[in-house]
């Protein structure tokens, strides 16, 4: 891999972009190497992803340099290449683990995207997001489909047409950021999250992901119905036997 950089440390697995003269933007090759690691952890023993990036930003977006060597090319051609990163989006959300993207400096179009793709988004004070695609005569055309699970109507089709930039902190009160840590907190605070998910138990943590995800397809008696079955089968798991016994056990010595 040349564009994107993959490393394990126990049970926390790491995926950083690591283009930064480029300000880490999405190409082909970025996004098939995204996707290519990301499949490699799911396959891991690592319990949590981290997706990170090298210099002061995040992702700036798409490699406009890129798409401008492809103006001429087939329409064909064209959806091959947007299915590339649509592939790492959806690769994202089918995976059992929780992805966390760790975002520092800009996060601008696709980099916003990539961003909320992710199962949580821990900002730093100075993180930036936007959607500026249309400043360009594009279409923020796969975002669109997380920024409104994320943050609803109103404010996404102000993101989108508008182009403005959300500063951390305006990020998360709308829902696009889960948290934002101060800079001196920022790396240390991170790593606890990701050190909290990775000590869940993989197999509660893998049906609560599956079942959230499941519940857009489904209406609200389906819903419920799916969570049932959820629900009787998490309370044959080892883990959940160990944990009721465990927490028990806590409260009858309390006593």
């Amino acid at each position: 891999m040349k564009n994107v950089r993959m490393t394990a440390e126990g049970p926390i697995g790491r995926i950083t972009l690591a283009r930064p003269d480029k300000k880490n933007a999405l190409d082909r090759v970025t996004a098939d190497e995204l996707a290519e690691a990301l499949f490699a952890l799911s396959e891991s023993p690592v319990n949590v992803v981290a997706l990170d990036a090298d210099g002061p930003d995040f992702c700036a977006g798409a490699d406009l340099a890129a798409l401008e060597a492809m103006l001429d090319a087939p329409r064909q051609a064209q959806i091959e290449d947007a299915k590339a990163l649509g592939h790492v989006y959806h690769t994202i959300r089918r995976m059992e683990k929780p992805v966390v993207a760790l975002v520092k400096g800009r996060a601008y179009a696709g980099g916003a995207g990539l961003a909320s793709a992710c199962d949580i988004v821990l900002a730093h004070e100075d993180a930036r997001f936007a959607y500026p695609e249309i400043t360009i005569g594009f279409v923020p055309a796969m975002v669109m489909t997380m920024l409104r699970r994320s943050v609803g109507e109103k404010h996404a089709f102000d993101l989108v047409s508008t182009g403005r930039i959300l500063k951390a902190e305006e990020a998360r009160s709308i829902g696009l950021v889960s948290r934002v840590f101060a800079d001196k907190e920022f790396d240390q605070l991170s790593q606890s999250v990701l050190r909290q998910l990775a000590d869940t138990p993989p197999s509660a943590m893998s049906a609560t992901k599956t079942l959230f995800y499941k519940l857009d397809t489904l209406s609200f008696i389906d819903a419920i119905s799916a969570g049932i079955i959820a629900n009787a089968d998490a309370r044959a798991t080892p883990a959940f036997r160990e944990g009721v016994k465990r927490f028990t056990s806590r409260n009858k010595d309390a006593k």
